[in-house]
């Protein structure tokens, strides 16, 4: 029998673990491995594929980032989307994450590509070193709200106070009534409250005519959450 039958009688049999196939060469006896027959490099080679369609994806996909260090109440989706010129930002790829007590903590930014996102490192080491930045998970990104500048917080609202003196000081204003929420916080000595607005000119209307006004005696500070 030649070799070429000896190879197609090793593979028919289900590549069994070693088997000893006599031939002619002088020594009598090769050990045939049933390793060295298998197909197990089709496997490795739908791997490796799968790995550069992931490669593939990962190059074009999405990246979600926390920026801290430089973060004020004054800080805007605006200044960021400035400072990150050339990642192709838009206001709604900029989230702020706040405390409890409505003081930001973080601005979560999702960027489009990795590119995007390896010019936002640049950016920031170019012009705004008191930023840090660092990789967040989609899910992170997923569970901040977003206010989108159409949210005000009252700050200073008295103790006895209820949505109807909240809503008598914002009188004059086009606001949902029924968005009022009046809370208090452990580390705040008065009450707060939050109110939704139809639009963020009307928001913005709000904090220009409503600012530092009176609520039951209480002066009240007006805010414009993002």
């Amino acid at each position: 029998m030649s070799k070429l039958g000896l190879v197609r009688t090793a593979i028919s049999s289900n590549f069994s673990s070693l088997r000893s196939v006599r031939t002619s060469h002088k020594h009598g006896f090769v050990a045939f491995p049933a390793r060295q027959f298998s197909t197990e490099s089709e496997p490795q080679q739908t791997q490796d594929q799968a790995v550069d369609s992931f490669l593939r994806t990962s190059a074009s996909g999405s990246l979600y980032a926390k920026l801290t260090g430089g973060i004020t109440r004054n800080t805007l989706k605006t200044d960021i989307v400035n400072l990150l010129e050339g990642c192709n930002l838009s206001l709604e790829d900029v989230k702020v994450d706040y405390f409890r007590d409505y003081n930001p903590s973080a601005m979560l930014v999702h960027f489009s590509s990795p590119h995007a996102y390896d010019q936002a490192f640049k950016m920031i080491s170019r012009k705004g070193r008191l930023y840090r930045m660092e990789k967040v998970a989609k899910s992170q990104w997923d569970i901040v709200a977003p206010y989108d500048g159409k949210t005000i917080l009252l700050q200073g609202i008295p103790l006895n106070a209820v949505p109807e003196d909240v809503a008598r000081f914002l009188s004059g204003c086009d606001f949902d009534a029924s968005s009022i929420q009046i809370f208090l916080k452990a580390t705040v000595p008065d009450k707060m409250a939050t109110v939704r607005f139809p639009s963020q000119s009307q928001a913005m209307n709000c904090f220009i005519t409503k600012n530092k006004g009176f609520c039951l005696n209480n002066q009240v500070l007006v805010r414009v959450l993002q």
